[in-house]
């Protein structure tokens, strides 16, 4: 199919055309610079020959969609959309230079590059979906970068919300990058096809090539769409990407939905345990805190960490390598907003002031009850949280294997093991082998967690090896 040449760039007050950047199905876009303030934007024009009612509602909802998420870091910026004079409806925003599609066929990006992109692009897809929105798009060409080299998920155009997804006809989709039950029309995106596509595109980012192209083969839609059926994946061909990495990744694509990650978060994590693995500072996870009064109830780093710091433990204990736990972000709206408040700087008193004192008194005891009910909430939670209470210690052949039974793990549950006071990234089975020498004592102590609340611990649980002497305390 011949490539169409771009449409003629509409007269925009306010913006100076520079140059074409790129043309789709529906839409050109435009490099312009804006005049106030001074940046260069790109602009995305429906075309005039498709525009009817149901495209430009689709135009009107991508450009609500990106406005209501553009403030996740790493999903691209929205600044305004309108209509032209010729009727072409457009968007402004932000401009990057490059993206991971154009990259990623030509040089091999460095394992932690990759790592780092899938946490923050999944950190993109997790906010929108705790919006109610599904991208139905994700793949390496819809990641751009910016001038700081920072990625950003961009092209919302076919995206739904999740209950319209279920009803929703038929949209656009990129068959490389689409799980089974969405090209086989069972679907038209769900979280679990979001997960496999995430999957999908950080596999590409490794590989140089989509997770089911052959290279030099047929791979032509046909053979693609039976090869993704089958979804028989193989590895990376990188001798730097460990096994473990291959099988988070081989679990996101896999053929039945249930049996990949529960969410965008849960892949995300797993990602994590792969950077503590290789000895990398971990990428911290970029998700909303929906209310902002629990936020305060419960340590936002405790919510976002895959692995704590843990402390020297008991004298008998092993003593294990310090691992890097992520620093996480502050509460979005949490920096400093002091001049924009007018509280730079001293201040006199004012006949108004005792007024002042007043309201100030009066929102500090709303304060005060907000954060109450917020932590009474986390109590409440917390107490619906099932608790492990069996944890059973086995010394065997250079460790020790700590096993227990479900007490009623729900889809989204984890199991949290802290193990000689080191808390381990979250897990569904329960069972785990830690390795230790002979006279090692070790000790561990397991928790579930529930929306990303952890509910009561066991009772700890320590063997020492020396003597293969299984005891509680």
């Amino acid at each position: 199919m011949s490539r169409r040449l771009p449409s003629t760039p509409p007269n925009l007050p306010g913006f100076a055309f520079v140059s074409v950047l790129g043309s789709g199905g529906f839409a050109d876009v435009y490099l312009y610079e804006q005049n106030m303030p001074r940046r260069l934007v790109a602009v995305k024009v429906l075309l005039a020959e498709v525009v009817t009612d149901d495209l430009r509602q689709m135009f009107q909802a991508e450009a609500n969609l990106m406005a209501q998420l553009s403030s996740h870091p790493s999903i691209l910026t929205v600044y305004q959309a309108s209509v032209a004079a010729d009727g072409r409806p457009y968007l402004v925003m932000e401009y990057c230079s490059a993206s991971l599609g154009q990259r990623y066929r030509a040089v091999q990006l460095p394992l932690a590059e990759v790592l780092s992109v899938g946490v923050r692009i999944a950190s993109a897809v997790e906010t929108a979906h705790r919006q109610g929105v599904l991208h139905r798009d994700i793949k390496p060409s819809n990641i751009l970068t910016t001038a700081y080299g920072h990625p950003v998920l961009s092209d919302f155009g076919i995206a739904a919300t999740l209950g319209e997804a279920e009803s929703s006809d038929a949209v656009g989709l990129s068959i490389p990058w689409s799980a089974p039950e969405v090209l086989h029309d069972e679907v038209s995106g769900t979280v679990a096809s979001e997960v496999w596509s995430l999957g999908a595109t950080v596999y590409s980012l490794l590989a140089g090539r989509s997770p089911f192209e052959v290279p030099g083969g047929d791979n032509g839609s046909g053979a693609l769409m039976a090869r993704i059926d089958r979804a028989k994946l193989a590895p990376t061909g990188r001798t730097d990407v460990p096994k473990s990495l291959e099988q988070v990744l081989a679990r996101s694509m896999s053929r039945r939905p249930s049996d990949r990650q529960a969410n965008a978060l849960e892949f995300i994590r797993d990602l994590q345990s792969v950077e503590e693995e290789l000895g990398l500072t971990q990428t911290p996870i970029e998700v909303a805190v929906d209310d902002w009064a629990l936020a305060t109830a419960v340590d936002v780093e405790e919510r976002t960490r895959v692995s704590g710091v843990h402390g020297t433990g008991d004298a008998g204990r092993r003593r294990r390598r310090p691992r890097t736990a992520p620093r996480s972000a502050a509460l979005p709206g949490a920096d400093s907003r002091a001049d924009d408040l007018g509280m730079s700087g001293s201040r006199t008193s004012r006949p108004g002031s005792r007024r002042l004192a007043w309201g100030v008194s009066l929102v500090s005891v709303a304060l005060v009850v907000l954060v109450g009910v917020g932590a009474y909430a986390v109590i409440q939670g917390a107490r619906s949280i099932p608790v492990v209470t069996d944890v059973q210690g086995t010394a065997t052949d250079g460790g020790v294997t700590f096993s227990w039974n479900d007490p009623g793990l729900q889809t989204a549950d984890a199991y949290v093991v802290t193990v000689d006071d080191e808390m381990l990234p979250p897990q569904r089975e329960a069972s785990i082998t830690v390795t230790a020498g002979d006279g090692d004592r070790v000790c561990a102590s397991v928790a579930v967690t529930r929306d990303g609340r952890s509910g009561a611990s066991s009772a700890e649980r320590c063997v020492d090896v020396s003597v293969a002497v299984d005891q509680g305390s």
